[in-house]
């Protein structure tokens, strides 16, 4: 497969790459070129599922998809997890026409240009390096889930045993090399250029964690479906 790199997240204007993957959801490849010349597409770009907060982003954005067709915009969740546990996952957590395919090799992040962020000991150099007195002085405010704004390994913890969430040996060998991917939403029109996006990349990682708010979404939805 051709490997594509970007400098930076993709921006409004720029044209997205041709990534192919694995589907999920159902059998063959999907490919970003599948959308293009045909109708617009929200590509959701997630860690994998061993990462409590995509989990809850994907859910999320499965939630929207109804809403999205109905202004004729597809929509096209990816996660870096093998496709045989994703397929598993999906089975035992499904997401009505979720559809989704499976980048265990995280070319698609490389290739829309979202960094991975290396945890130093304590050297900050956002969006590529961050040290862990950072990370853990971060707040995660998810009233209704936690009992109290916690840090980003603690809230995870928390949630992955709320969830049942159990890591798994592939889950294991995502972590290894991609626990700092991080992750962002890109709405393509339907020539494949970015008309909208929402990145973890952005200034002083103020969008770290968040998912963006559904009428922002549907908001950018009206405006690329006219």
């Amino acid at each position: 497969m051709v490997e594509y790199r970007s400098t930076g997240p993709l921006q409004p204007g720029d044209r997205a790459p041709n990534v192919v993957l694995d589907a999920i959801t159902r059998e063959g490849k999907i490919a970003i070129d599948d959308f293009r010349g045909h109708k617009p597409v929200l590509v959701g770009l997630f860690r994998g599922l061993h990462c409590p907060f995509c989990r809850r982003h994907i859910a999320a954005m499965a939630q929207l998809k109804g809403a999205l067709n109905e202004k004729g915009v597809e929509s096209l969740t990816v996660v870096n997890t093998p496709i045989e546990r994703a397929r598993l996952y999906f089975r035992y957590h499904p997401l009505p026409n979720l559809l989704a395919a499976a980048d265990p090799e995280r070319i698609s992040h490389r290739a829309f240009g979202l960094p991975n962020l290396e945890f130093t000991e304590n050297e900050d150099d956002w969006p590529h390096k961050l040290g862990m007195p950072t990370v853990t002085a971060m707040r995660i405010d998810m009233p209704g889930e936690l009992p109290e704004p916690m840090n980003p390994i603690v809230a995870s913890e928390y949630l992955d045993k709320t969830d049942g969430y159990e890591i798994t040996d592939d889950d294991n060998r995502m972590i290894a090399t991609g626990m700092g991917q991080l992750i962002g939403q890109f709405l393509l029109d339907r020539d494949g250029v970015v008309r909208w996006c929402f990145t973890e990349a952005a200034p002083d990682g103020r969008n770290m964690f968040r998912a963006p708010a559904p009428d922002e979404v549907m908001s950018a939805a009206s405006q690329v479906a006219h």
